[in-house]
């Protein structure tokens, strides 16, 4: 039988980014890991396995080995990566016993990962890490969870006398870019109850979420040849940048932690004539949630009052809400979550997901889902490592919470 290292390590040489898109999925190459992972669960002896040829999402279950009448639960971990940086041709390095110093991820361009900017870290020392070679980023989000979720469903299958009900496995496309569960099928999952796995570091469970925000803002100028612009250039891109000013310097994610929300301007682009700039807002906290929202189209209405209408055009979407106030009736899961890890002696850790994650939407359409540790670290970037013993625990809990 594979090993969730050997899995993962296969599953991240697969491109799966994901892109800003009304398709799902939103690129044509998550298809090529989808259909792996079909494949492969058919292989091992999974039932009803079926892949959505339309929009990508894989299925399937491992059947009950008890008579009792109880419910199905489901794991759940998306098959894209961020659109934030490649995932083409990713190489990931393997450290094994790792001596808890500066790592280099690449030498010839002289990237590494060092201890004063990720303290964490030292805490690894003994362990075996995989990490990027610095140009790409790594796939744990949420390939870790894929493979994590694959080697409990071999073993299951593999060991018949473990007592359990049905299990239900499902991988999404598009998680990344807020569309991952569009046309999931919860109906035909047929789930009671079901845990995404797609988390951090090792003992995570999370309930907690943002409420979230999308913000396209549209700033149209006036372009003046320079040599004759006094009293009539409007320079759309000096505009953007008075927006950006108007919100709280303190209230980024690079000055946030815990429970405080944020605004962050996550691209941009223009001339002197026009200029549009996309922002994600978030809080844990709904009204103050709705505050920020407020807060954000008062700051473009103040600069139509300044430089005229329609210099400022917010467009604002809602993306996804707290998770907790969906799983309130459902905390039971939670609770069953935290007694599996003590089980196999790891202390859980609650602490509210500075994100989100196909649980929000999956848990307000009907499908109470909490999210579990994948063992990962630093994800989106070329920074993002994994520890290999954390994995094998989470292939331990996802068996532990399937068993009766």
């Amino acid at each position: 039988m594979e090993s969730v290292k050997e899995k993962f390590l296969r599953y991240v040489t697969v491109d799966t980014q994901s892109a800003e898109s009304e398709n799902v999925p939103s690129t044509e190459k998550q298809f090529v890991l989808a259909r792996m992972l079909r494949d492969e669960l058919q292989a091992m002896g999974a039932k009803d396995v079926k892949m959505d040829e339309v929009h990508a999402y894989v299925y399937g279950y491992v059947p009950a080995t008890v008579q009792q009448d109880i419910p199905t639960l489901g794991f759940i971990a998306h098959m894209d990566t961020s659109p934030a940086l490649s995932d083409e041709n990713v190489k990931p390095h393997c450290i094994a016993n790792y001596d808890g110093k500066d790592i280099c991820l690449n030498e010839d361009l002289q990237i590494f990962m060092r201890v004063k900017d990720f303290p964490e870290l030292p805490g690894y020392a003994g362990k075996e890490l995989i990490v990027t070679d610095g140009t790409t980023l790594l796939g744990a989000d949420d390939k870790a969870g894929v493979a994590e979720i694959m080697c409990m469903a071999e073993y299951l299958l593999n060991h018949p006398e473990i007592p359990h009900g049905r299990i239900g496995i499902a991988f999404t496309p598009d998680e990344e870019v807020g569309r991952g569960v569009d046309f999931f099928d919860i109906p035909g999952f047929g789930a009671a109850g079901a845990y995404t796995v797609d988390g951090g570091a090792l003992g995570g469970i999370e309930y907690e979420t943002f409420n979230a925000a999308s913000a396209r803002v549209q700033i149209n100028g006036r372009s003046i040849h320079p040599g004759s612009a006094k009293n009539k250039m409007r320079n759309a891109l000096r505009i953007a940048f008075e927006l950006d000013g108007l919100l709280p310097e303190a209230e980024r994610p690079e000055h946030t932690e815990g429970y405080e929300g944020f605004y962050h301007l996550d691209a941009m682009h223009g001339t002197v004539e026009s200029a549009v700039m996309d922002y994600i807002i978030r809080d844990h906290d709904r009204a103050k949630f709705e505050a920020r929202k407020e807060f954000f189209a008062s700051c473009c209405a103040f600069l139509n009052t300044k430089y005229g209408e329609d210099t400022a055009i917010p467009v604002i979407k809602d993306t996804y809400y707290n998770l907790k106030d969906a799983l309130t009736e459902h905390m039971d899961l939670v609770d069953r979550a935290c007694d599996a890890m003590r089980a196999i002696g790891v202390e859980p850790v609650i602490s509210p997901v500075r994100g989100g994650t196909d649980g929000c939407h999956l848990s307000y359409s009907g499908l109470p889902c909490p999210n579990l540790f994948t063992g990962g670290h630093n994800f989106h970037g070329k920074y993002e490592y994994i520890v290999v013993e954390s994995m094998e625990k989470a292939v331990e809990l996802l068996i532990t919470l399937a068993k009766c």
